[in-house]
């Protein structure tokens, strides 16, 4: 049996950008098609955020089901940068009984802002030569050793030094199985460890072996080395909260309920001096809410006042709503949203696709999910997601595989469709044998 690399076929892991050339939306592009007006004005809202003018606005997209909303979203994320946090909620997840629906809000909000921050530390690189550890009896087991001290000789290309370690180095030494041969860093300030691989060099080779080969260092053993280290702020807001610093987020304790407006504010004001004294940069993100009718007056009154905030990601809100009751009053408004939040958003609307537009999404699933069709199950799959959905029509695309292998083939054909139409209803269909069987069902 081969191995095989593991595949996970999401529904949007076939966009790649939002498929426009100079400004122009091709008709199919990294994985669009159609929408040539939605993707030109997400293509304005790109530019927008890259030269800064996007502070204290957010982004709509309004239209039905199955239109390309996500996509939408996944797309300005992607023409951002692979850098880009992007986080995606939907509006119902604000609501838990242990923490309150704005403190969930603020963490989604910090979460999509990444901070990447730049440190120069003094380091001792080079080729572990020689390693002697020194055991004793443990404080309250005497039956059991303890590392306790240690000598270890490193060496570089133009340097060999010998060093007398601690007990906390040479365990985290022996516990990151560093031995002989390997080529290690050991942080001047803080003594922690980090293992880089096996010395091409080294004495005690092996023929077949899992660790990483690198080449000897050079210059001296003592030395200063730039590390560049992406975290959100939500990952510094817990750090902070934990009085610990970044090992803290892999060693430390249980997160907090809830972070005190005391602590962000710290946090802001780190950050803000960091990028004064050019030791970091901020990366805004993208914050995607979807199925944003969900949330209700108090959350929207929240949104609307953390847009205007200097520390802001980029806000984008889907709906597939039309005239629909704000949750939480009795009015009703476009979007199940309110009117003074509508205004401060910029609206990108989406249309249903037409028939040669499902075929050729039809045909990038198709080939995303490795699914070969031949020309008469392509057309039924096309008459399904004109007729129904395209949602179904793609859900179809593997369980008509499924089938047709079943039979022998490897080509995917009408009749692999049909019956597996047939075995999968649509809601439609669903919606019908509701009402044939209505009596039957319970109340």
């Amino acid at each position: 049996m081969s191995a095989k690399r593991f595949e996970r076929v999401g529904a949007h892991s076939h966009i790649k950008g939002l498929g426009v050339r100079n400004g122009v939306p091709l008709p199919v592009a990294d994985g669009f098609v159609g929408q040539a007006e939605a993707r030109r004005a997400a293509w304005v809202v790109v530019q927008m955020i890259k030269q800064g003018k996007m502070a204290g606005r957010a982004v709509l997209l309004a239209g039905p089901p199955g239109t390309g909303k996500t996509a939408l979203a996944i797309a300005i994320a992607r023409e951002l940068g692979e850098d880009t946090p992007f986080v995606a909620i939907s509006g119902s997840e604000i609501y838990s009984a242990e923490v309150k629906k704005t403190e969930v809000l603020m963490r989604a909000l910090r979460s999509a802002l990444g901070v990447r921050v730049r440190e120069y530390r003094r380091v001792y690189e080079g080729m572990v030569k020689k390693m002697e550890v020194k055991f004793d009896r443990h404080p309250y087991n005497p039956w059991y050793q303890v590392p306790v001290e240690g000598v270890v000789t490193l060496k570089t290309s133009s340097e060999e030094r010998t060093f007398t370690v601690d007990g906390a180095i040479i365990s985290e030494m022996l516990a990151k199985g560093v031995s002989e041969g390997d080529v290690v860093w050991i942080d001047d300030e803080t003594g922690r460890v980090y293992k880089v691989g096996r010395a091409q060099a080294a004495e005690r080779r092996y023929d077949l072996g899992s660790a990483k080969l690198v080449e000897l260092p050079k210059g001296p053993i003592l030395k200063e080395k730039e590390f560049v280290h992406t975290v959100t702020l939500h990952e510094l807001d817990l750090m902070h909260s934990r009085s610990g610093s970044l090992f803290s987020l892999l060693f430390g304790g249980g997160e907090e309920r809830e972070i005190s407006p005391e602590v962000r504010r710290g946090v802001d004001e780190t950050v803000k001096k960091w990028i004064d004294e050019g030791r970091a940069e901020l990366l805004p993100g993208v914050l995607f809410i979807d199925d944003v009718h969900m949330l209700d007056i108090e959350a929207f009154s929240f949104l609307s006042r953390a847009m205007e905030s200097e520390l802001a990601p980029i806000i984008v809100l889907a709906s597939n709503r039309g005239f629909a009751k704000i949750r939480g009053t009795d009015y009703k408004s476009p979007h199940g949203m309110p009117l003074d939040l509508l205004d401060r958003l910029l609206i990108i609307e989406t249309r249903p696709y037409t028939k040669e537009e499902i075929r050729e999404i039809l045909k990038i699933r198709a080939a995303e999910e490795k699914v070969e069709l031949d020309d008469e199950a392509l057309e039924r799959l096309t008459e399904i997601g004109a007729e129904r959905s395209l949602r179904y029509a793609v859900q179809l695309l593997t369980p008509a595989k499924i089938l047709a292998g079943e039979r022998g083939s490897v080509k995917v054909g009408r009749e692999d469709v049909e019956e597996a139409a047939k075995l999968f209803v649509s809601v439609k269909d669903s919606a019908a044998h509701l009402k044939r069987y209505e009596e039957s069902f319970l109340k």
